[in-house]
């Protein structure tokens, strides 16, 4: 059956015929391209842009997506006509039964009234006051790690910044219930991916596993948080962290977050402040035990500033090697490899009129892999970002953090963090892998290794 057979199938969404002329791979027999997405997503997508193009027309059951591979058409979705983009129905419909109304998930005035609420928290001056904190905590961590051990370093860099955001962002101490926290957080991962690739879905009454293992992990995730909560509100504490803004912040008329809408913010931060950072740790990590001359560069810096001392804020500034690694490493694994975006009234890019409702992927793990924007784009090389070649990457080819009005919004905070992690650990120990297979990279809501990331530690 061909893509335009596809079209006048009712059971298919239908498109305005102009959009067929947007190139578009093989259709399979069930479900358009799912079936390929599902096996593989990651190198699918990166055969598109490369065999088809800045822009490809992908049918995901009964939907057609398009992805858009091209800064310039990035730029547009994301920044100059923001405005006509909410995020996608597919994610935003199960996300939101986890996260609320947070941030990630929520859109137009509600989204910026909650982002406006929310920024103060983020201000350079107030995340400053964290890095004591990153570095203790790290500090800790370190101190249980032995010469010879062999830990699983995406495990171990998932519980230190479940630590460092409940700490700095909530203060608060989930020690206790981190295991707990953790598994409802995996499932929660898995749960999006899975319930977004269902081809033919069970009325929401049907119990399964799945969903059992989801409800719990929704009542786990906001009986934690909301306890949090609570706590502090009856207490009124203004102890300077983000829940705290978040508890008092009024907004232009003086109303205030009901404690649901602090939940919402909360689990979203919970989720963002540890999930992309241990990622962006466990993948660079990974890199330097792959090149060793330069893991060797890293260590030079690192005993060059610190000597002995335990890193503190005023090093960073001279940890500019650190930071070229770190950011050549959200490169080829950024840690959000992948959003979507869907129109919410007619809009007009790439030669083409899209009508409302339509629905667009941006991939940066596959437009950061595009050798128009980085020359020899598999090679690890921290030296694209060095202070002479950064500023001549182009706009919207790098996008760990997203970009326009919808960047990050603890961006400034994830890589204060990252630099402090990876100086400690570079300080104090040498990774191997234990293993000569290369690890794979899996596609859940953020780009995790699959099956961990053992690694050997040789104390220095």
């Amino acid at each position: 059956m061909t893509s335009q057979s596809l079209a006048h199938d009712r059971r298919i969404q239908s498109l305005p015929d102009p959009l067929y002329n947007i190139p578009s791979p093989p259709v399979g027999w069930l479900g358009g391209h799912l079936l390929m997405y599902r096996r593989d997503p990651l190198n699918f997508l990166l055969r598109n842009a490369r065999e088809y193009g800045d822009l490809v027309r992908i049918q995901l059951a009964r939907w057609f997506i398009f992805q858009v591979n091209h800064p310039d058409d990035v730029q547009q979705v994301l920044t100059k006509q923001a405005h006509k983009f909410y995020k996608a129905v597919i994610y935003k419909s199960t996300l939101s039964e986890y996260l609320g109304n947070g941030l990630l998930v929520s859109d137009g005035d509600f989204w910026k009234r909650q982002r406006q609420l929310a920024q103060p928290a983020f201000h350079t001056k107030r995340i400053q006051a964290y890095a004591d904190v990153m570095s203790e905590y790290t500090q800790r961590m370190l101190a249980k790690w032995a010469d010879g051990q062999r830990r699983d370093i995406a495990r171990e860099m998932m519980r230190l910044t479940l630590y460092i955001v409940a700490k700095t962002l909530f203060d608060a101490d989930v020690s206790g219930e981190r295991h707990k926290v953790a598994k409802a957080l995996e499932v929660l991962l898995h749960s999006v991916i899975e319930e977004s690739q269902i081809i033919v879905r069970l009325p929401d009454w049907v119990p399964t596993p799945a969903r059992a293992r989801k409800y719990w992990s929704i009542d786990t995730l906001h009986d934690i948080t909301m306890g949090i909560i609570k706590e502090r509100r009856a207490s009124g504490e203004d102890k300077g962290d983000l829940l705290s803004m978040l508890l008092l912040a009024e907004g232009e008329g003086g109303d205030r977050m009901t404690d649901e809408q602090v939940r919402d913010e909360a689990l979203t931060l919970f989720l963002a402040g540890h999930e992309t950072t241990a990622n962006a740790l466990t993948w660079t990590l990974y890199l330097l035990t792959q090149h060793p001359q330069i893991a060797q560069r890293l260590r030079d810096e690192v005993d060059g500033v610190l000597g002995k001392r335990v890193v503190t804020l005023a090093d960073l500034p001279q940890l500019t090697y650190t930071e070229q690694v770190l950011k050549e490493a959200m490169r080829l694994y950024p840690p959000a490899w992948g959003f979507a975006r869907q129109a919410v009234e007619d809009v007009t890019f790439a030669g083409y009129d899209f009508p409302k409702r339509t629905n667009f992927i941006i991939i940066p793990y596959v437009i950061h892999r595009d050798a128009r924007w980085f020359a020899d784009p598999e090679r690890f090389d921290p030296e694209r970002f060095n202070a002479q070649n950064e500023p001549n990457i182009t706009r919207y080819a790098y996008l760990p953090f997203g970009g326009g009005p919808r960047v990050c919004i603890g961006n400034s905070f994830a890589m204060m963090e990252a630099k402090i992690i990876l100086a400690s650990i570079m300080q104090r120990f040498v990774l191997t892998r234990p293993s000569a297979q290369p690890a794979v990279p899996e596609a859940l809501v953020t780009l995790r290794p699959k099956g961990g990331m053992p690694m050997r530690l040789t104390a220095r």
